[in-house]
């Protein structure tokens, strides 16, 4: 580890995520997006857990959350969300977005390096988890 780089947080999956991601990528080609293959490596690295034990701080999918990204420092707040459930009016990251998959797992108050399209890392910091369906008792989306 370079002396610039963080340590990966620890990440928490739901079962329900993890069985739509992973049957999501296998259905695209191995070379569809950015970042698919660190997006694997954090599905095989998380810990797996009951939707309904998930903790409330935890991004899941269809979690909206608001975050920063450095070192620009700027702010979004976003839902996570499959592909096809993108909206026009850009309130939503896909999971197959670099950031978006950046994003899965991580808990308020951490930060992780995710590489950038065409070279670099970016820092990506969750500052808030505003709405998480487990958290709101849906334990279906």
């Amino acid at each position: 580890m370079t002396k610039k780089e963080i340590a990966k947080p620890n990440i928490i999956i739901s079962t329900l995520d993890a069985e739509r991601l992973e049957a999501l990528l296998a259905s695209l080609p191995s070379n569809s997006f950015p970042c698919r293959d660190e997006l694997e490596e954090e599905l095989d690295r998380a810990e797996i857990r009951e939707p309904k034990d998930m903790p409330p701080n935890v991004v899941t999918m269809n979690s909206t959350v608001h975050f920063k990204i450095a070192p620009s420092q700027e702010e979004f707040c976003l839902q996570l969300v499959y592909p096809q459930h993108m909206d026009a009016k850009g309130m939503s990251i896909s999971i197959l977005a670099p950031v978006g998959s950046a994003l899965l797992g991580l808990s308020q108050g951490d930060e992780i390096e995710w590489p950038k399209p065409g070279g670099g890392v970016v820092r990506v910091r969750i500052e808030e988890v505003t709405c998480q369906p487990e958290r709101s008792g849906d334990f279906r989306l």
